[in-house]
């Protein structure tokens, strides 16, 4: 294995700022992403140094959305340093793909574990001591949160190494690293767009006693192809005409009113003539 190019203080530090910051800054635009960059900006300064362009471009990366669950993100972040020292800047999309990839099963494994289970037992069970007059009710959650701490701290490092471990095995393979991770990532968030947008086109043609669903005929074609469609229309109007997240959250709500009042206009038309 490659020698070692961070060093333990700063990989530290790393675990402080997830533990605290990475919340710090969230946003309906890049959610946990500003955090995310604050939380590697260590790494970044003991990589790039004063090199202001490949630090203008990590920074730009590590910029981009982020969302999971914070006891999680550890081992995102721990293999993300690991090829960010392993192949620098050139790691860009192996990163984008990794984080893209692994932030949803994360989120939805961590909010289970570290929320729901979590919660429901350490705080029915102090709950239910404290009621008794036991101080040993309000000594449990301070416990139970000193182990998350340590399991977080575990992850930070158990991420850094088998990411050290997976950009060293394919030190001379980045494009493969890179398109494989790229496929994660796209085939996760496909998978999440009919579970995250749903429509239904509300609009039927009636002719005598012939009724036609619109619906209906774009489900024959391809399921949740509307959902799919207005996906394709933001990341058009993001990566093709520079269009801001602000915007785009205007021109969709415009889609929106336009889509749910499909039949009344349709309607009026009719109506005319």
């Amino acid at each position: 294995m490659a020698s070692q190019k961070i060093s333990n203080s700063t990989l530290k530090k790393v675990f402080v700022r997830n533990l605290f910051g990475l919340q710090w800054g969230w946003n309906y635009e890049k959610m946990q992403g500003l955090g995310y960059s604050f939380v590697i900006m260590p790494v970044l300064k003991e990589l790039y140094g004063d090199d202001n362009q490949k630090m203008t471009k990590a920074l730009q990366a590590h910029l981009a959305y982020f969302n999971t669950t914070p006891a999680m993100s550890h081992l995102i972040v721990g293999a993300n340093i690991a090829l960010e020292e392993e192949f620098g800047t050139d790691a860009e999309q192996a990163v984008s793909g990794l984080k893209t990839g692994l932030m949803g099963p994360f989120a939805g494994v961590g909010d289970t574990i570290f929320i729901a289970i979590y919660r429901a037992i350490v705080f029915s069970i102090a709950s239910y001591i404290a009621l008794e007059g036991n101080p040993v009710g309000l000594i449990i959650p301070i416990l139970a949160t000193l182990a998350v701490i340590f399991v977080r701290y575990k992850f930070m490092f158990m991420g850094y190494n088998q990411g050290r471990k997976l950009a060293t095995g394919f030190a001379d393979k980045i494009a493969p690293i890179t398109e494989g991770a790229s496929i994660l990532g796209l085939t996760v968030v496909g998978g999440l767009i009919p579970s995250v947008i749903s429509y239904t086109l509300d609009l039927t043609f009636t002719i005598g006693e012939v009724s036609l669903s619109m619906q209906e005929m774009l489900d024959r074609i391809m399921p949740s192809l509307i959902p799919l469609g207005i996906v394709l229309l933001s990341y058009w109007l993001l990566g093709k005409k520079k269009v801001n997240s602000t915007r785009l959250i205007f021109i969709l709500i415009l889609v929106g009113m336009v889509l749910g009042n499909l039949q009344t206009m349709v309607d009026w038309v009719a109506g005319l003539f």
